[in-house]
């Protein structure tokens, strides 16, 4: 299937997403042309304040995009996740193209021009809002129109904090490496830059009165215009008018998961459960990082699914432990007195770390486990993800359980680029889960821990209490999922959505069918 068949067999959901898309672009920019225009305007009359204003919005505008969502993300009436801290952030960007073209517009008036003003007894609010602001419109929306492309273009990445938007599609692209998710989620995006700009830059020809007289333009040139603007009015208010609807539903529950595609399966489980107990579910999935964890202890979602060992020291930092059950009980406990929530009982299968390497080179060198693997690291380039990079049980301890040295400090990548930088051959050693459709699709093998090093991944879902003593069929749907799922069984549905590119809804329908659900 091409990228433009897969377009338009799912046109309704890039659609929605499109609409969230502009939303958040549409309230950033509105955000800061309210704060930016004044600002700029007080800059014009308070020139002591330039230089630290413009060297503050300078600075926040280098400040790189995930970066700037991990500072608002803790902020208490900004922060979270979610549309909120998207739109906060968004602005930041904005604010400067904004204040400077202010600033540029207004000064840039001639001098000879607000004489006459003077001359004529007009008052400094006058010359403001007669002479300056309509000599320097063209200005003001120029740097208006530099806001809102740069707005299009970091908006994509608001899915990290689930606020939506195509950047969804380009995440789970980049992560079931599908070339046509990406491109849905690019097309759209690199065509609502074109089209903002080109608005903007027929509002500029309309206000910038000089320069449409030297043109001479036509009436047919005119009514073209208007029909463009007119195209893309109707485009925004449609598709954020179909975001608005999607969302309007209030929800009982919130269901979370992570950016990977083995926790959305089983959120996708969890929510499809409860709406078969006629529960309303709103889902936020593809959370990056600690999202998720944060996000429930915040009780911006009420259950999302996680792994004992990743609670144990990712989240309660305790030190690694090998007893399955042990940490299950401790994380248990734990949660409960920590953060008021309840981890449900084990679905049935572990997802540990898997190191992974090209099948080709197993089966040429004969390698079958980690040790084996350890004599020819020295001439290997490793690749891993930022967590197994950071984490108590990742890289740092496992590299000195088996002696480990490569070619050159591993590179810290996305977990998801690793696995096709593993399989173009531009690393020689990944660490991925050892659940993931992306080892068959990829036709990689999975070197045995024969140290025993890794602690145990026992898959759970996390809810909060106050969530399940609200809906008593949440807890009975926790109770029902228990030991439901073997490994195999997520391999496959896992292979199903990566493998070949089927919607994870779809596939959790009929697993739930096939398992009488």
């Amino acid at each position: 299937m091409s990228a433009l068949d897969f377009m338009l067999r799912n046109w309704r959901e890039i659609l929605a997403l499109t609409g969230e898309h502009l939303l958040l672009v549409a309230a950033a920019t509105l955000v800061a042309v309210a704060v930016g225009i004044p600002t700029g305007l007080l800059l014009t009359r308070k020139p002591s304040l330039r230089r630290p204003v413009l060297a503050v919005a300078n600075v926040l505008q280098t400040v790189p995009s995930l970066a700037l969502f991990g500072f608002i993300i803790p902020l208490k009436y900004v922060g979270g996740i979610g549309w909120r801290a998207a739109v906060v952030a968004l602005v930041v960007y904005a604010l400067l193209p904004v204040i400077r073209n202010t600033v540029t517009g207004v000064e840039g008036v001639e001098r000879s021009v607000r004489e006459a003003a003077v001359a004529m007894g007009m008052t400094d609010r006058q010359i403001l809002r007669q002479v300056e602001l309509p000599l320097a419109a063209p200005v003001i929306l120029a740097g208006v129109r530099v806001a809102l492309v740069i707005s299009v273009g970091v908006a994509t990445v608001a899915a990290f904090v689930g606020a939506g938007g195509l950047g969804t599609l380009i995440y789970r692209g980049l992560r079931q490496n599908d070339d046509r998710l990406m491109l849905a989620g690019a097309i759209p995006a690199a065509l609502l830059a074109l089209a903002a700009d080109a608005g903007i830059g027929l509002i500029e020809s309309r206000l910038d009165v000089r320069r449409r007289f030297a043109r001479g333009g036509s009436k047919r040139g005119a009514l073209a215009r208007r029909v463009a603007a007119g195209a893309l009015a109707v485009a925004v208010l449609g598709g954020g008018g179909f975001a608005l609807w999607r969302r309007a539903a209030r929800a009982d529950v919130r269901v979370g998961s992570k950016d990977f595609t083995e926790s959305i399966l089983l959120a996708e489980i969890f929510a499809q459960e409860l709406e078969a107990r006629g529960l309303k579910v709103e889902r936020r999935y593809e959370l990056g990082g600690n999202l998720a964890h944060e996000a429930l202890v915040a009780g911006e979602v009420d259950a999302y699914p996680e792994y004992t060992g990743t609670s144990l020291m990712a989240i309660l930092k305790h030190p690694p432990a090998t007893d399955a059950r042990a940490v299950y009980e401790r994380v248990k406990a734990d949660y409960a007195a920590r953060f008021d929530v309840e981890v449900g009982p084990p679905l049935g299968f572990e997802d540990t770390f898997a190191i992974l390497i090209r099948g080709d080179d197993a089966r040429r060198l004969n390698l079958k486990t980690v040790s084996d693997a350890a004599r020819h690291a020295p001439g290997w380039r490793a690749g891993f993800g930022q967590d197994f990079m950071s984490r108590a049980d990742g890289y740092e301890g496992f590299s000195r359980a088996y002696g480990l040295r490569f070619a050159g400090r591993p590179s810290e990548m996305d977990l998801s680029l690793s696995y096709r930088a593993l399989a173009e051959g531009q690393v020689d050693v990944i660490a991925g889960n050892s659940t993931d459709g992306m080892i068959a699709t990829l036709g990689l093998t999975q070197l045995e821990d024969d140290r025993h090093y890794f602690p145990p991944y026992e898959a759970v879902l996390l809810a909060r209490r106050d969530a399940l003593e609200r809906l008593a069929p949440a807890r009975e749907v926790l109770r029902r999922l228990a030991g439901s799922i073997s490994t195999d069984e997520m391999r496959r549905l896992n292979y199903e959505v990566d493998g070949h590119k089927r919607p994870p809804a779809e596939v959790v329908r009929e697993w739930r069918q096939a398992k009488g659900l």
